[in-house]
This record gives structure tokens, C-alpha cells and sequence, in this order.
């Protein structure tokens, strides 16, 4: 099982990721161990995940979001809220 998310850090930026183990990589993101922009962009929470049969899939996701505006990716977490 994988799973894309998007974190909301400090200073109001968005984050979006994908791991197949939520749990531990947002505690490595809160580490500072996650990804180099969370190093300087400390996360805050968890503002939208979702599950995904397989790793492709949730890569194409991913990879979808990270190509959004910022005003597109508040749009997106207004209607689907999680976290």
C-alpha cells in the first residue's frame, strides 16, 4: 500500500510527498530527515493523504500534484480533507 500526502509546514508552505509507511515518514520529516525542503520547511501536519494500490500509481499522483499551483493545491485540500 502507498500513500501520497501533502504537509502543511511552518510559514503556511505545502509539502507533497509519497511513501508506502505515512507514519514513519512523517516522523523522518519531522526529524528533519524526510527531504531536503522539509530540512528548512518544518512540517506541521498532515493536511491530506490517501491511499494507493501500488507505487506507480501513487507516483503519478504525486508527481500531478507537485505540478499544481499553490492556489490549485488549496483548491484540491478545501474538497478533500484528511489528517
Amino acid at each position: 500500500m502507498w500513500f501520497v500526502y501533502i504537509l502543511k509546514c511552518k510559514g503556511g508552505t505545502l509539502y507533497t510527498g509519497s511513501t508506502n509507511d505515512l507514519e514513519k515518514r512523517f516522523k523522518a520529516h519531522k526529524e528533519g530527515k524526510g527531504a531536503k525542503y522539509t530540512k528548512s520547511h518544518k512540517p506541521e501536519k498532515i493536511v491530506f493523504s490517501k491511499k494507493y494500490g501500488n507505487k506507480i500509481v501513487a507516483l503519478r499522483k504525486e508527481r500531478k500534484i507537485k505540478s499544481w499551483t499553490r492556489k490549485e493545491k488549496l483548491e484540491f485540500l478545501s474538497k478533500n480533507k484528511s489528517g
